[in-house]
C-alpha cells in the first residue's frame, strides 16, 4: 500500500496570500461549546424545561438560536452547475505574455498566483452523482494583485447555443421535466431534445457531450477551456483575440459508459472523492494553460466567426500555446464556506484582459451578478473570505446587508476634499483597467450575422478526427438517450438533422429507433432551419479525438491486486514495487477483509472486498500466480465477474503464471508470443515470472495502462459483465 502523505506538513509548507488570508477567518477545533453569542454551554443534551416532566420553556434562548440556525443553514442551490467541489493552488507562468497582454500575473515565471478552482456538473441538483453524462464547469478565481480573475469555463469548448437569449429555454429544457421532477442530472428525455431538434446549432455541442468527453475519468484527466473568444490587451494598447485552454499534465481520459453508471450507484461522489484523495496524499493536480491567439483585424481568415460560442478554433489551424502551469495542492478546510459560497463571474476581469461581442459572453455578464445576489443574500457577497482579493480594497461603496468592512471617514462618494485634504477625481487616469473600443455597428438589430447559421461543418469535422471505436461510442450514447424519447416525431427530427452532419452517421443512429432513415429534405424544410455551410480550411483535427497520442505515465492510476489464501507473493513483490515508484495506486482485493496467506505462510492485508470495491473503481487489475489462490478465485463468481467486467471496459490486466486460469472464459488464443509474455489481445497480458526478464513484465505492464483503455480487444460485446 501506498503511505499516506503527512497531509499537516504538506499544509504547513504551502504559503501564499489568500491561504494566509483565509487563516485570519479559520476556526480551531474546540473543546468547549458556546453559543453564538460566545457564552459557555454548559448542557448541550436538554432543553429548558418547567420541570423534568414538564414543557419547554420560551425563555430558552440556547435551543431557540441553534433550532433556528440549523432551520437556515442551507441556501438556495446554483440554478445551473449546482454540484461541485473545489481546490486550491496556485498558478505560474512559464514566459511573459507581455508582448500580448498587460495582465500581471502573465508576466513573471517566479510569480505565483493563488487560484481557487470549482469543478462541477452542469445538469444534476447538489445531491446527483459525479458520472453522468455532461459537460462539467471549469471555473479558476485568480488571486492576482490587480484583482480578482475569473476565467469561467467548461470541460467542452464550445457551447449549445449562441446567444444567451436563450440559455433560460436551453436549461429548461435540459433539466428535469416541471411535471413531475425527472429525469434528474440526465438529458435523455422528451423536453431536451425536442428542443434540440428544433434548434440546429445545438448539434456541434451535441455530438460533444456523446462522446466520450461526456463522461470523464478523473477532474484531473479533464481538459478545461474558456469556450469564447476574449480579448488580450498590451501596454500599447494593441489587441488580440484570445482562447484559453487548460491542458491536463496526465492526459485527457474517460469513462466508459456502462462503467459509468455503475458507479454513479456504487460512488455517487467518485469524482470529487478521486480529487480529495489525491490532493490529501500530495499527488497534485496539475493543468498546463495554453492560448490560442489572433490578431485583431485577422479573425475573419479562420473560415469561422470568432464571436460564435458554438464553434472552436482548430488547434491544426491556430496552435495552442502553453504559457503556463496552474497546481492544486491543499482541500478546502469547509465546503459550504470556501466551494459553496465561492462567487465566479466571467466579468472579474484585470488590467491586459477584456471581452468580446460574443453575444452569449455578453449575457453572462449580467446574469452571474445576478445569481450571486439572489443566492448569497445581498450586494457584499465580494467580502465572503474565499471572494475577497488579496490586493487592498477601496471605493466608496457603503452598507448592504452583511456588510463587513469597517470603512472609516465622513466621505462615502467622489469626487472629494475632505478624505485626505487634498482633491481626488478618478476621471480619466492612466493607471488602472480601460475597456478596449470595439467596432459596434450604429444600427441596432436583432438578427444573428449569416456566418452563425453555419451549424454543422464543425460538428462534421469532430466526427471525422474521432477514432473508430469514438465513433462507436458517440453512435451508442445518441441511441441511448434518444430511445429514452417517447415522441417518435422528435427521434426523427434529431436524425433527420445529424444526416447534416454525416449521413452514415445519422443512419448508423436511426437504426433500431422505430423511425425512417434519416432526411436531408425533411430538415432544411422545417421553419427555424437555418444553414450556411462554411468551406473549412481542414476535414479533420486530431487534438479533437481523445485516442491516446503520447504515452504518459501511470500516476494514480488504481490498480486493483486479486488474491486470496495461497498466493504465491514472490513473483508479484518487486512488480508491485515498480508500479508504487512510478506513481500507481495499488490495492489488495478479496473474498474478506483481514489478510491472506502466502505461499511462505506470510501475511498480506486486505484493502477492499470485491463486493466493496469492483472494477469499475480500478484503472487496471494483477492477478498474481499460486495455485491455492488461483482455485479460489475462480470459484468464487465475484472474482469472475471482476475480471470480465474490467475486460469488457477495456482495462489492462495482467495475469502471472497461475493468475491466467481466471481468464480462460475469454477464450484467448496465444499466438503472439514475446520471449515468456503473451500479449492474447490488447491489453491482456499473460506473464511467466520463472522466465521473463527482470523488469520485463513491469515495462509491457505500465505501458499497456498508460494507454488507459484497449477497445480493439476481441470478444468484447460477448462478455456478459
Amino acid at each position: 500500500m501506498l503511505p499516506k502523505r503527512n497531509v499537516s506538513n504538506t499544509r504547513n509548507t504551502i504559503s501564499n496570500k489568500k491561504l494566509e488570508q483565509l487563516e485570519l477567518f479559520t476556526i480551531p477545533v474546540n473543546s468547549d461549546l458556546t453559543s453564538n453569542q460566545g457564552v459557555q454551554l454548559s448542557d448541550n443534551h436538554n432543553s429548558l424545561k418547567a420541570s423534568d416532566n414538564g414543557p419547554t420553556l420560551v425563555e430558552d434562548f440556547i435551543l431557540r438560536e441553534k433550532i433556528m440556525h440549523f432551520g437556515h443553514e442551507r441556501i438556495a442551490e446554483r440554478a445551473v452547475n449546482a454540484r461541485g467541489c473545489g481546490a486550491h493552488g496556485f498558478f505560474k507562468p512559464y514566459i511573459s505574455m507581455v508582448q500580448y497582454t498587460s495582465a500581471a500575473f502573465l508576466q513573471d515565471p517566479e510569480i505565483e498566483t493563488p487560484v481557487f478552482v470549482r469543478f462541477s456538473g452542469a445538469l444534476g441538483s447538489q445531491g446527483s452523482a459525479d458520472t453522468v453524462r455532461d459537460v462539467r464547469g471549469f471555473a479558476v478565481k485568480f488571486y492576482t494583485e490587480q484583482g480578482n480573475y475569473d476565467l469561467v469555463g467548461n470541460s467542452i469548448p464550445v457551447f449549445y447555443i449562441q446567444d444567451a437569449i436563450k440559455f433560460p429555454d436551453l436549461i429548461h429544457a435540459l433539466k428535469p421535466e416541471p411535471h413531475n421532477e425527472m429525469p434528474q442530472a440526465s438529458s435523455a428525455h422528451d423536453t431536451f431534445w425536442d428542443f434540440a431538434s428544433l434548434e440546429p446549432e445545438v448539434t456541434n455541442m451535441l455530438m460533444w457531450t456523446m462522446s466520450d468527453r461526456g463522461l470523464p475519468r478523473s477532474f484531473r484527466m479533464m481538459e478545461g477551456f474558456g469556450v469564447h473568444a476574449f480579448r488580450f490587451i498590451n501596454a500599447r494598447q494593441d489587441a488580440f483575440f484570445v482562447k484559453f485552454h487548460w491542458k491536463p499534465k496526465l492526459g485527457v481520459h474517460a469513462l466508459d459508459w456502462d462503467e459509468a453508471q455503475k458507479i454513479a450507484g456504487k460512488d455517487p461522489d467518485f469524482l470529487r472523492r478521486d480529487l480529495w484523495e489525491c490532493i490529501d496524499t500530495g499527488n497534485f493536480p496539475e493543468w498546463e494553460l495554453g492560448v490560442q491567439i489572433v490578431d485583431a483585424g485577422r479573425e475573419d481568415e479562420l473560415g469561422i466567426n470568432i464571436l460564435d460560442a458554438t464553434k472552436l478554433i482548430p488547434e491544426s489551424q491556430v496552435p495552442v500555446q502553453i504559457i503556463g502551469k496552474m497546481t492544486l495542492n491543499r482541500n478546502v478546510e469547509n465546503f459550504f464556506s470556501e466551494t459553496e459560497q465561492v462567487a465566479f463571474h466571467p466579468g472579474n476581469l484585470v488590467p491586459g484582459i477584456d471581452f468580446s461581442n460574443d453575444p452569449l459572453l455578453q449575457g453572462r455578464l449580467f446574469s452571474y451578478t445576478d445569481s450571486q445576489l439572489a443566492r448569497l443574500g445581498g450586494a457584499n457577497f465580494h467580502e465572503i473570505p474565499i471572494n475577497r482579493s488579496v490586493c487592498p480594497v477601496h471605493n466608496y461603496q457603503r452598507g448592504g446587508l452583511h456588510r463587513q468592512t469597517i470603512n472609516k471617514g465622513r466621505v462615502a462618494y467622489e469626487p472629494n476634499t475632505l478624505a485626505n485634504d487634498i482633491e481626488l477625481r478618478i476621471d480619466g487616469n492612466t493607471a488602472g483597467f480601460k475597456s478596449q473600443s470595439n467596432l459596434i455597428g450604429l444600427s441596432k438589430s436583432r438578427n444573428r450575422h449569416f456566418s452563425f447559421d453555419d451549424h454543422f461543418s464543425q460538428a462534421t469535422l469532430f466526427w471525422n478526427s474521432q477514432s473508430v471505436f469514438e465513433k462507436e461510442h458517440i453512435v451508442a450514447a445518441f441511441k441511448f438517450e434518444l430511445s429514452k424519447v417517447e415522441s417518435s416525431v422528435i427521434r426523427q427530427r434529431v436524425v433527420d438533422n445529424l444526416a447534416h452532419v454525416d449521413l452514415k452517421f445519422a443512419g448508423r443512429v436511426a437504426s433500431g429507433l422505430g423511425i425512417n432513415a434519416p432526411d436531408l429534405k425533411a430538415a432544411s424544410g422545417r421553419i427555424g432551419f437555418r444553414h450556411c455551410r462554411n468551406s473549412l480550411k481542414i476535414l479533420e483535427d486530431a487534438t479533437l479525438s481523445m485516442a491516446p497520442r503520447n504515452i504518459v505515465n501511470i500516476k494514480t492510476r488504481k490498480i486493483a491486486i486479486l488474491v486470496t489464501n495461497g498466493v504465491d507473493a514472490s513473483p508479484f513483490r518487486s512488480l508491485v514495487m515498480d508500479l508504487i515508484e512510478a506513481g500507481g495506486i495499488c490495492k489488495f482485493i478479496s473474498i474478506e477483509l483481514g489478510s491472506v496467506s502466502t505461499t511462505t505462510g506470510k501475511r498480506i492485508a486486505i484493502d477492499h472486498t470485491f463486493f466493496t470495491m469492483p472494477s469499475i473503481m480500478f484503472d487496471a487489475v494483477l492477478i498474481p500466480g499460486g495455485q491455492e489462490s488461483t482455485t479460489g478465485l475462480c470459484s468464487f463468481g465475484g472474482a469472475i465477474h471482476f475480471v470480465l467486467e474490467a475486460y469488457k471496459h477495456g482495462k489492462t490486466i495482467c495475469a502471472l503464471n497461475e493468475g491466467s486460469q481466471l481468464l480462460t472464459t475469454l477464450g484467448f488464443s496465444t499466438d503472439k508470443t514475446i520471449d515468456s509474455i503473451t500479449i492474447p489481445t490488447p491489453g491482456v497480458i499473460l506473464a511467466d515470472t520463472r522466465k521473463a526478464l527482470d523488469g520485463q513484465i513491469s515495462e509491457f505492464f505500465q505501458t499497456e495502462i498508460a494507454f488507459h483503455r484497449h477497445w480493439n480487444r476481441i470478444n468484447l460485446d460477448a462478455v456478459p459483465a
